[in-house]
């Protein structure tokens, strides 16, 4: 497993990533976390490239997450719960953020570190770091320090050790 992916299944577990089978766990029963992969397996290209990107697509018809692989995305990407989860792939994602359910990220973009987009939540503008968006239209609620650090496995990928 490469340094990228390992960086966004420590948001979900912590220090335990580095665990084959803990990686084996999230990758076949955490359906976030396997998007998440085959995503960025697509992205990093190669032979198999094809590959991934069929499978990316039976997990998108699966899951209901529809993130392009040529999405540009930071690391730290952290997929709360699977369904309707929506981003363009012109938007650019910044590290340790958080997408929730039915959330909807269009138009070019570009989100912030620390960023919990909340369930149901439309944006379609800029956020910028530390910040929480609700609502449909969008509301950002700025904060002094990272929203997502409250949540459960939500491990600030600076703490990286794996």
């Amino acid at each position: 497993m490469n340094v990228r992916i390992k960086k966004d299944l420590f948001r979900y577990i912590g220090s335990d990533c580095h665990k084959l089978h803990m990686q084996l766990r999230y990758l076949f029963f955490t359906p976030g976390f396997q998007y998440t992969y085959l995503m960025r397996k697509c992205q990093k290209g190669g032979v198999f490239k094809f590959f991934w990107m069929i499978l990316l697509r039976w997990c998108m018809f699966k899951t209901g997450i529809q993130i392009p692989y040529q999405t540009t995305i930071g690391e730290g990407l952290y997929i709360a719960h699977f369904g309707n989860i929506i981003i363009n792939p012109g938007a650019k994602i910044g590290d340790n953020v958080r997408m929730c359910t039915n959330s909807m990220v269009i138009g070019k973009v570009t989100i912030g570190n620390n960023v919990l987009i909340a369930p149901g939540a439309f944006c379609n503008f800029d956020v910028p770091d530390n910040c929480i968006v609700i609502g449909n239209p969008g509301t950002i609620i700025q904060r002094a320090s990272s929203p997502t650090a409250k949540y459960n496995g939500a491990f600030v990928v600076e703490n990286y050790k794996c």
